[in-house]
C-alpha cells in the first residue's frame, strides 16, 4: 500500500508539473496582456509595469523564474489586484467555493444513488421511465440554462430565495441546486446501470435463493460492489464542485474561487491563472489517489501494485 501511494504521489507532481508548464506557454501565447486594459497608460508606464513584475525577461526566463518559485509555495502577486498575493486570494476564496461545492457533493450523492437503485429495482417499469427522463435532462441542460431558469422563478417570479451573493442559508439554494443538477443525473445512470449489472451476478441469485430479504440483498450485497464507478467518479466531481463552478459563481455573484479565475482569464492576471490552475490540478489528483484508496477499503479484493 505504502509503495503504491508513493508511486501515486510521483506521479501525481510530474502531473501537475505538466499542467502547470502547458498552462504558462499557453497562457502566454494568447494575444493581449494584464496591462493593455488599463486606462491611460502610456508606453513607458506599461513598461515600466513589465519591468516590475518580471514580463520583459524571455519566456523561457520568466518560466523557470516562476517555476523555481512556486517549487517554494509562491506564486507570486496578482497582476491585477495590486498589494494582493495569490496565495492569500486562494485562501480567502476557496472556503466559499468548498462550501457550495460540498454541499452540493452531498446532495448529488443522498439523491443521486438512491434514485438509481430505484430505477435498477424498477426496471422497465414506469418509476423507471420517469427516472431516466430525470437524469437526461440533468445531464443534457447546460448550467446556466438552469441557473437562468432558477432566478426567473425563485427569484424573480415567487421571489422567495435572494438571486445574488452569499448570506444566509437561503443564499445557497439555488447555486446548490444549479451545481448539483449534473452530477446528481450523472450518478444516477451510474448507479443505475452498474447496479442491474451486481443484480444479474451469482452471488445475488444465491442470496435470493437461500430467502436473503429485499433490503439485505439491495443494501448489503449489491449496494458495496455497485458503488465502485460512482466512486471513480466523486473524486474529480469533488474536485470539481469544491472549487466552485466558473458559470455558477459568476451568474449568483458568489466570491468563490470559480469567479476569481472566470476573472483572472478575461484580464490576463498570469499569476492568478497560473495560480489556480495548479491549485485545481494538485486537488484533482489529490482526490483520485483517495478515490484509489477508498477503493481498496470498499473491495479488498483490489490489488493496488
Amino acid at each position: 500500500m505504502l509503495k503504491y501511494i508513493a508511486k501515486r504521489i510521483g506521479l501525481a507532481l510530474i502531473t501537475i508539473f505538466t499542467v502547470a508548464t502547458l498552462t504558462f506557454f499557453l497562457m502566454n501565447m494568447v494575444p493581449g496582456g494584464p496591462f493593455l486594459s488599463e486606462k491611460a497608460v502610456s508606453p513607458a508606464a506599461q513598461a515600466a509595469l513589465e519591468a516590475k513584475y518580471g514580463l520583459d525577461k524571455p519566456l523561457s526566463q520568466q518560466y523557470l523564474t516562476y517555476m523555481k518559485d512556486a517549487l517554494h509555495g509562491d506564486f507570486g502577486e496578482s497582476l491585477k489586484q495590486r498589494g494582493r498575493t495569490v496565495t492569500s486570494i486562494i485562501v480567502s476564496k476557496f472556503p466559499v467555493s468548498a462550501r457550495v461545492g460540498g454541499l452540493s457533493v452531498i446532495v448529488a450523492l443522498l439523491v443521486g444513488i438512491p434514485l438509481g437503485c430505484l430505477a435498477a429495482t424498477h426496471r422497465g417499469k414506469t418509476l423507471d421511465s420517469v427516472i431516466s427522463v430525470i437524469s437526461t435532462c440533468g445531464i443534457a441542460v447546460p448550467s446556466f440554462v438552469i441557473c437562468t431558469l432558477l432566478l426567473y422563478f425563485l427569484g424573480s417570479k415567487v421571489k422567495i430565495l435572494p438571486t445574488y451573493g452569499i448570506g444566509t442559508w437561503k443564499h445557497y439554494v439555488m447555486p446548490v441546486i444549479a451545481l448539483a443538477l449534473y452530477p446528481t443525473a450523472y450518478i444516477m445512470r451510474l448507479m443505475r446501470s452498474s447496479m442491474l449489472d451486481v443484480l444479474g451476478q451469482d452471488y445475488m441469485r444465491t442470496a435470493t435463493a437461500k430467502g436473503v430479504k429485499p433490503f439485505f440483498r439491495l443494501f448489503k450485497h449489491a449496494l458495496r460492489n455497485a458503488l465502485l464507478p460512482v466512486i471513480t467518479y466523486v473524486g474529480p466531481m469533488m474536485a470539481y464542485t469544491m472549487t466552485g463552478s466558473f458559470v455558477v459563481e459568476k451568474i449568483f455573484t458568489i466570491p468563490g474561487l470559480g469567479n476569481e479565475f472566470v476573472s483572472s482569464i478575461i484580464n490576463r492576471d498570469y499569476t492568478m491563472i497560473m495560480g489556480t490552475t495548479i491549485f485545481l490540478a494538485t486537488l484533482m489528483v489529490v482526490m483520485n489517489v483517495l478515490v484509489d484508496i477508498v477503493y481498496k477499503l470498499v473491495d479488498p479484493r483490489i490489488k493496488l501494485k
